[in-house]
């Protein structure tokens, strides 16, 4: 397994370590339930330096990004970013992924980390020729802070580094980048720099005042704001507008994308699933990803859930799951398979919180 610039840091600090999407990451240090407070309540920081970033430069560069990925480039100025997809031929997501504009002509790009070789593949094989790509994934360690507290955080630590406005990039001296999106819910940036200075950096934020998080509470976080995560509640067998997230999918772009026909089939016909929140409603067993979901009668629905956990904002089970449309309106009561014993639960709005 790889290991991040900061692997021994999470050591010294007695960090629960397990593997995730190849790396060996922080999964909790003093508690999931305690650093999911902290984000909400004051500021985190996460390490996420498994993460990728890609260059994409070069004249047509605009172009045959667009032609890639559902949201819409055209609309972005320098310094501005937005949530996007590439999707496989039938319509359903490789990966969803970050892209900011840095010049008239350049873009970086963030990647999930299980999907760094397959979308460099894929980038090579459909960009134009003229259009370079570099892969920067080894040269950046980077983090997330996170929080209601995260910019005054960072306005004592380096007031004259200003952090972009929402869902902006800036660039400073040294490969400092910031970013300003987030995946928890709350206010926060992104911090990439060279894996020899990120360990500074992590230092200098801790001692600021920020909690080390690990991944565990990330993604209890995630879920209560009703984000997917790739490779469970995204994948290349559902397509965005199936996952609820036809906001980021731009039809009317002239140049389409690929799987954009199927899309515009879905939107024309209607969906036949739909990815959906379910809480339960009585005392039970935090709902685990797999799980079974069936109906109040105990008939299999069919669906299984695509990601599951306790909320701690709530106190109950929380999961999202593709369900028929029939059984995807809200109120809809279910039962959620938990050791072969059925748990009564309902289909609710997202976020959850």
């Amino acid at each position: 397994m790889k290991r991040s610039p900061l692997h021994d840091r999470h050591e010294s600090l007695s960090a629960r370590l397990l593997p995730f999407a190849g790396w060996e990451m922080p999964i909790q240090y003093e508690g999931i339930v305690a650093e999911h407070r902290a984000v909400r309540e004051s500021v985190g920081v996460f390490d996420i330096s498994h993460m990728g970033e890609l260059v994409v430069s070069g004249e047509e560069s605009e172009a045959g990004l667009n032609r890639l990925l559902t949201n819409d480039l055209s609309v972005l100025g320098v310094g501005e970013g937005q949530y996007t997809l590439m999707l496989n031929e039938h319509g359903g997501v490789i990966d969803d992924l970050i892209v900011y504009r840095t010049g008239p002509d350049r873009f970086f790009l963030v990647v999930n980390a299980s999907k760094i070789e397959e979308d460099v593949a894929w980038f090579e094989t459909h960009l134009p020729t003229g259009i370079a790509l570099e892969n920067r994934s080894e040269d950046y360690g980077a983090l997330a802070v996170q929080g209601p507290d995260a910019v005054a955080l960072w306005e004592r630590l380096e007031a004259e580094k200003t952090l972009p406005s929402k869902n902006g990039i800036a660039e400073y001296e040294g490969g400092l980048i910031l970013c300003r999106t987030g995946y928890t819910g709350e206010d926060g940036f992104e911090l990439f720099a060279p894996t020899k200075a990120i360990g500074d950096w992590f230092d200098r934020i801790l001692a600021a005042g920020a909690r080390p998080c690990g991944l565990g509470a990330r993604d209890t976080l995630r879920l209560e704001k009703g984000f997917p995560l790739n490779g469970s509640d995204l994948d290349g067998e559902h397509t965005p507008l199936e996952a609820g997230l036809g906001f980021f999918v731009k039809l009317d772009k002239e140049s389409g994308f690929i799987g954009s026909g199927v899309l515009a089939r879905q939107k024309s016909e209607g969906l036949k699933v739909r990815l959906v929140a379910i809480a339960m409603t009585g005392k039970a067993p935090p709902p685990r990803h797999g799980y079974e979901v069936r109906d109040e009668e105990g008939e299999t629905v069919p669906g299984v859930l695509t990601s599951g956990s306790l909320s701690p904002g709530l106190g109950l089970g929380i999961g999202m799951a593709y369900l028929p449309v029939a059984k995807a309106k809200l109120g809809t009561p279910l039962s959620i398979m938990v050791r072969e014993r059925p748990f009564p639960a309902r289909v609710v709005k997202k976020p959850f919180v």
